[in-house]
């Protein structure tokens, strides 16, 4: 919260409008379904999100109106290194495309237009190097391209272009909600302290500069949310590690209801 800022009430988000950012991950953006069911619990409602890679699958399934035990069913029943998946034909070991289908399960109207809420999905153009968020029209696509991580994932093709994962450019996309009253960020690609054994292997090395060069593109972008979420020892979890799952779930939901309890007080009393 920012410095000097009074504690939230609920009373004081009433008429305004609340914006919620959701950064990329992978399987650590299970904590930002902790941090939904938090918010969920205290009765703070989102009314637009952007979110980009993981961010921006949760940020849709929510505005999609699954609740929470759904969206954790997504990730935990989509099978992220299923054979059916390879290619040799493409970029990248699996196709991404072919996740289609199991998407179309959770977004049977496949666009943004169907959605809740307002959704804004941050994805890399590969071939212009710029990030390009969508929020209109084909949804599918658009969350398959932000969370398509190179190598592992192929592109996806989006009209002419290459689109790849929006947390190559942009982890922590702020920008389109502009014309929100009330900022809530939630990152789970915080920077922690390592120790010289930590980074003793080339793929270690690159895991650490790679994410270095993240934070370090976003950080700053951070201090403009009135309230911000960073739950702590995630990275301890890999980005790909369906077996972090659950446990990103609950040190994001912990971590969540720490922060509100601090920060957040009820009008009918405390939480």
């Amino acid at each position: 919260m920012g410095e000097g800022q009074e504690n939230l009430t609920l009373e004081n988000l009433r008429g305004k409008r609340v914006g919620l950012v959701l950064s990329g991950g992978g399987v650590r953006g299970l904590a930002h379904v902790g941090l939904l069911r938090a918010l969920d619990e205290y009765g703070i409602e989102i009314d637009m999100i952007s979110g980009t890679s993981a961010g921006a699958l949760v940020g849709a399934l929510y505005a999609a109106g699954k609740d929470n035990d759904t969206i954790r069913n997504f990730f935990k029943s989509t099978s992220l290194f299923s054979y059916h998946y390879l290619t040799i034909q493409k970029p990248g070991l699996l196709d991404t495309e072919r996740y289609y289908k199991v998407f179309r399960t959770f977004f049977p109207q496949d666009t943004f237009e169907s959605l809740h809420k307002q959704l804004f999905v941050t994805t890399t153009n590969l071939q212009l190097g710029t990030a390009e968020v969508f929020s209109s029209g084909p949804l599918i696509r658009a969350l398959l391209a932000s969370a398509a991580l190179p190598p592992v994932f192929s592109p996806v093709q989006i009209g002419e272009y290459l689109y790849a994962d929006g947390g190559i450019m942009n982890n922590f996309p702020l920008e389109p909600l502009s014309s929100c009253d009330y900022l809530i960020g939630s990152n789970v690609a915080k920077i922690r302290k390592l120790e010289k054994k930590d980074i003793s292997s080339s793929f270690q090395l690159a895991n650490r500069t790679s994410a270095l060069m993240i934070y370090a593109i976003n950080h700053q972008k951070m201090k403009n949310c009135d309230l911000l979420f960073e739950p702590p020892n995630l990275d301890r979890i890999g980005v790909l590690d369906k077996k972090g799952l659950e446990l990103a779930f609950s040190i994001g939901y912990e971590h969540a209801l720490s922060i509100l309890g601090k920060n957040v007080s009820l009008a009918s009393g405390d939480h």
